[in-house]
């Protein structure tokens, strides 16, 4: 007799499957006697005859054949590339059902893996959810006898040509077409993974909200990048809005987009972007917030949360290039940011310089080596912010929040599950969850943002 959880299914087999859950990258979730089956671009409600194409001990994985009733939820993509594209898990599934669901995922963390039970604000979204990226990394490829430049279809390397995405700002869909176009035009060879050669491997297209400039990175394999001049006297023609022109050398075998060598071939040496009334200067591998619209809601929560006087000493922990330090630096007595990237250290200094901030100070290392020092000091924070990236925060980090005793935490997460589980020890430390606000950075993804206020609690 079968157990329940206990294989089902059989590699190669179709199922009518009946769609309850989503996992936390977007995939539907059913079950064929009780057999968990994950089912990618299926929504909860649909109906699908699904083919298995792999089966693990507890779960198997399986792509639709047929919809067979059709989700509340389901849109028809505006992209025509969506089926196809890696970039927008959530395409084909309705706005307001985008962020219910991202609602329920952080609830969920929350609770199941951080056994934390507590209120979680209504997630703030987006008024109008196109458009919102600043950011792009285009592949660059070979197919059909000419060179591919757009996106890595889903699960795997095979790059989907295409000339326009709704996600990315109309400035950087326009110069992707020029610079695609002017590199077939030029016979500039393309990256081929198979036998590490060809020239370009990315192009990295980043632009500014405030005044519309362009940055425009070449990632080549070589030092030597063919029809280097040709292309910029090309592309400068073709846009008028071109700040900076950038060559990248990644010569490694790797998935790893940057090389660690960045050269500027024309233009000027960022580009300036805002947030609120500060500006910040942007290089090729600078961390910036991908929506500038919804990263000003984001800061403004943690602004809000922090509810400085200006007496405070805060702690930006994992600051990058120190926007949100920068951002509560009006409020505070002073901002000490600690970043492990030199390269972004460099940058929030130069960022606290731009802003006229002379009480904000950076410094390279890790945070969890640093934080003695500044104790010794007697630099003693009253507010910690920490914005780690996906895997969250280095156990090391919270046990010196823990003792160094600061009264007050907020955490920035792009990542429920890590959150909770950071969420889980900190309330073991004695801090409790007074806030939780989710936000969606990026909508038709699976990523969700999240705003948490703690505070230590009083013995």
């Amino acid at each position: 007799m079968k157990q329940p959880g206990q294989q089902t299914v059989n590699k190669g087999e179709t199922y009518q499957i009946e769609i309850t859950d989503m996992t936390h990258d977007g995939e539907g979730v059913g079950r064929v006697d009780d057999f968990a089956v994950f089912v990618p671009e299926a929504l909860p409600g649909d109906v699908v005859l699904a083919r298995v194409i792999s089966v693990k001990k507890t779960y198997a994985r399986a792509l639709i054949e047929k919809i067979l009733t059709k989700s509340n939820q389901r849109i028809t993509p505006v992209c025509q590339k969506a089926e196809w594209c890696g970039g927008c898990q959530l395409a084909h599934m309705d706005y307001k059902h985008q962020l219910a669901w991202k609602q329920r995922y952080v609830e969920e963390a929350l609770n199941r893996l951080g056994k934390i039970e507590t209120k979680v604000l209504p997630i703030i979204g987006m008024e109008n959810p196109e458009g919102y990226r600043n950011k792009s990394q285009f592949p660059v490829g070979f197919a059909d006898s000419k060179l591919v430049m757009g996106f890595f279809q889903k699960r795997s390397h095979q790059i989907v040509d295409t000339d326009h995405c709704r996600i990315q700002h109309p400035l950087i869909n326009k110069a992707f077409q020029s610079v695609k176009q002017v590199l077939r035009d030029l016979r500039v060879e393309p990256y081929n993974e198979i036998n590490h050669s060809g020239v370009i491997r990315h192009v990295v297209i980043r632009v500014s909200f405030c005044n519309h400039a362009l940055m425009i990175v070449f990632v080549t394999r070589t030092d030597d990048f063919p029809h280097r001049d040709e292309l910029i006297t090309c592309l400068t023609k073709e846009l008028p809005e071109p700040a900076s022109v950038y060559q990248n050398i990644n010569s490694k075998v790797t998935n790893v987009i940057f090389g660690s060598e960045s050269r500027l071939l024309w233009g000027e040496r960022y580009i300036v972007d805002r947030i609120g009334d500060l500006q910040f200067a942007i290089s090729p591998r600078s961390f910036f917030q991908i929506n500038p619209i919804q990263t000003k809601v984001l800061y403004d929560l943690v602004k809000g949360a922090a509810a400085l006087t200006g007496t405070e000493t805060v702690w930006d922990l994992y600051c990058g290039i120190g926007t949100i330090g920068l951002y509560l630096a009006a409020d505070a007595k002073q901002i000490i940011g600690v970043e492990s990237v030199e390269e972004a250290v460099a940058d929030a200094r130069f960022n606290a310089a731009l802003n006229g901030i002379e009480h904000a100070r950076f410094i390279a290392g890790k945070a969890e080596d640093v934080a003695p020092k500044l104790l010794q000091e007697g630099l003693q924070p009253d507010l910690v912010v920490v914005d780690p990236p996906r895997k969250g925060c280095d156990p090391d980090l919270l046990a010196t929040i823990k003792a160094v005793e600061v009264p007050k935490v907020i955490y920035v997460s792009c990542n429920p599950a890590t959150l909770a589980r950071d969420l889980r020890i900190l309330t073991e430390y004695g801090y409790q969850v007074k806030m939780v606000q989710p936000v969606d950075l990026f909508p038709d993804t699976s990523h969700v943002e999240t705003v948490v206020l703690m505070s230590r609690a009083k013995d």
